[in-house]
C-alpha cells in the first residue's frame, strides 16, 4: 500500500496535443522550484500524421524559392526572345529592298542645273546614267539676274521666267548672301502672297461680270491702309476717295481691293477662283514646287484683307505665280512648266521630248485682257514706274509691260518682301517673269530692279 503523501495527482489528458505542458506534468521540488517542462512526443497514429505535415512542409519551404527562381530565369528568357525576335523582324525588314519612288525628270534637272554647261541657248548637263539633259533654259538670262542679286548681296533673292505659250522655262535662279544652302529650294517653297493675290481679287469680279476695268470704287483711308474698319464708304459721299480698279492696280490700292472682295465679288466667288487658280491642291506634278496656300476666311474683315493681299497666311512659290502670270499672258490657258527640251541616253537617241501641255483654264480671254489692261498701269503710273524711267521720265524698255508688285513683312526668312510679277510685251507676250527679294535690316535692291534687268537682257537693250 503507497502512502497518501507520496501520491501525486494524475490528470486524465484529454485529447490531443503535439506538446504537454499541463499542470499535472510539472513536479515541485524541495525548495519550491519548478523543472524544465518534459516533452512528449505523441505516438501512434498521432506521430505518423505529424512526420507526414512536417515533410509537406519541408517540400513547400523548399518549393517557394525554387519557384521565385524559377519565375525570374523565365522573365529573363522571355525578355531576351523578345528583344530576339525584334532583332529578327527589324533585320528582316532593314533587309527588304525599299521600294523606289521614281524621280521626274524635271527634278533630276533642277538638281543638275548648276552644272550645266555649254552655249547660252544649248546649255546641257550629263547625269549618273549617262543620260544628256538638253535645258529650256537662256543662259544669257540666267546669269544676268544670278548676277545682279549676287552684285548687290540680297539677303534672299529668287527669279523664274517662263515662255506663256508652251510652259518653257527661260530662266530659275536664287541667291542668298547669308544662307547659301537656301537657294536650292527657292523656287519651290512658300512664301506670303500679298499684293500678287489683287490680280485673282480682280479675276473673280471680272469672271462674274461684277466689273470692268473703268469701275470705281468709294472707299476711306489712305491707298496703304491695313485695317479694314475704316476702308467701308461713309454715306456722306464727301468725305470717301474714289478710284477706279485698273488705277488701284497699278497704285496697289489696299482698301479698293478689300472692298472688291467683300461688297463686290463676294466670298463665294473669291473662294471659286482661289481653287481655280490652283491653291491648297498639288497643281504642279512632278515639280519639288509646294502646294501653295489660301484658307477661307471666317469674316468679313478676314476676306478684305485677302482681297487686298494682306493676309499673311496665303502663301505661294515663286514657280506657281510665274505659272500664274503666264496663264493670264497667254489668254488664260495655264500650261504645265518644263525644263528640258529633249533627253538622250547614252547613244544619243531622244528617250523624252518636251511636249506642251495645258493644266488648266484660269480666266476666260476676255478677263485675261481686261486683266492685262489693269496690270499695265503698274509700270506706266504705278508702283513700279519708278524702276523702268528713268529720271526724266523716258521708259528704260521700248516694250509694253504687264505687271504686279506686292510688299508685306514675314518671317520665313524674316525680312520684308518684295515681289514682282509681269510679261511682256503685254499685248503679245513672249516671257512672263516673277522676282522676290528678301531684305533684312538693310533694303538692297526691290524685285522691280530684277524684272527690269531681267527685260532688258531679253529683249536686248
Amino acid at each position: 500500500m503507497q502512502d497518501l503523501k507520496n501520491l501525486s495527482r494524475q490528470n486524465r489528458r484529454i485529447g490531443f496535443s503535439f506538446f504537454s505542458f499541463g499542470r499535472s506534468n510539472r513536479k515541485t521540488t524541495r525548495s519550491g522550484e519548478r523543472p524544465f517542462p518534459r516533452l512528449y512526443l505523441p505516438g501512434g497514429k498521432h506521430r505518423v500524421f505529424l512526420k507526414r505535415l512536417l515533410v509537406a512542409a519541408a517540400i513547400v519551404l523548399t518549393l517557394i524559392p525554387l519557384s521565385q527562381f524559377a519565375a525570374r530565369k523565365y522573365s529573363s528568357l522571355a525578355g531576351e526572345i523578345r528583344s530576339w525576335m525584334i532583332q529578327r523582324r527589324s533585320a528582316a525588314h532593314q533587309a527588304e529592298p525599299a521600294e523606289k519612288v521614281p524621280v521626274s525628270s524635271f527634278v533630276t534637272a533642277c538638281l543638275l542645273l548648276d552644272d550645266a554647261s555649254g552655249p547660252p541657248d544649248q546649255l546641257t548637263a550629263r547625269t549618273l546614267e549617262g543620260e544628256l539633259l538638253h535645258y529650256t533654259i537662256r543662259g544669257d538670262l540666267q546669269k544676268r539676274v544670278h548676277d545682279f542679286l549676287a552684285k548687290n548681296q540680297v539677303p534672299y533673292g529668287v527669279f523664274v521666267a517662263i515662255e506663256p505659250s508652251t510652259g518653257r522655262i527661260l530662266a530659275m535662279t536664287a541667291h542668298s548672301s547669308v544662307e547659301p544652302g537656301w537657294s536650292k529650294n527657292a523656287s519651290f517653297n512658300l512664301y506670303p502672297m500679298a499684293s500678287l493675290f489683287k490680280i485673282i481679287t480682280a479675276s473673280a469680279a471680272l469672271e462674274s461680270r461684277r466689273i470692268t476695268p473703268e469701275t470705281v470704287i468709294e472707299f476711306r483711308g489712305n491707298a496703304t491702309s491695313e485695317n479694314p474698319r475704316y476702308w467701308e464708304a461713309s454715306p456722306k459721299k464727301s468725305r470717301n476717295n474714289r478710284t477706279d480698279v485698273t488705277y488701284a492696280m497699278g497704285k496697289s490700292i489696299n482698301p479698293v481691293y478689300g472692298r472688291l472682295a467683300c461688297d463686290i465679288a463676294g466670298k463665294a466667288s473669291v473662294m471659286e477662283c482661289v481653287d481655280r487658280f490652283g491653291f491648297n491642291q498639288p497643281l504642279l506634278p512632278g515639280t519639288s514646287a509646294k502646294e501653295s496656300t489660301a484658307a477661307e476666311p471666317q469674316s468679313s474683315h478676314g476676306l478684305m484683307l485677302m482681297g487686298a493681299g494682306l493676309d499673311h497666311e496665303v502663301k505661294i512659290s515663286p514657280l506657281h505665280a510665274a505659272v500664274m502670270m503666264a496663264a493670264i499672258a497667254n489668254g488664260g490657258r495655264m500650261m504645265a512648266p518644263g525644263l528640258t527640251d529633249r533627253i538622250t541616253d547614252r547613244k544619243g537617241k531622244e528617250k523624252e521630248t518636251f511636249a506642251p501641255h495645258e493644266i488648266r483654264r484660269l480666266v476666260a480671254p476676255e478677263t485675261a485682257a481686261s486683266l492685262t489692261r489693269m496690270l499695265s498701269s503698274t509700270v506706266t503710273t504705278g508702283t513700279s514706274r519708278r524702276a523702268f524711267h528713268d529720271r526724266r521720265g523716258r521708259p528704260r524698255l521700248d516694250v509694253e509691260i504687264a505687271a504686279k508688285t506686292g510688299s508685306i513683312n514675314g518671317s520665313d526668312p524674316r525680312g520684308q518682301y518684295s515681289w514682282f510679277a509681269a510679261y511682256a510685251p503685254a499685248h503679245n507676250p513672249r516671257i512672263a517673269l516673277v522676282a522676290l527679294i528678301i531684305n533684312q535690316d538693310k533694303w538692297r535692291i526691290k524685285s522691280a530692279q530684277v524684272g527690269e534687268q531681267a527685260l532688258e537682257e531679253f529683249f536686248g537693250n
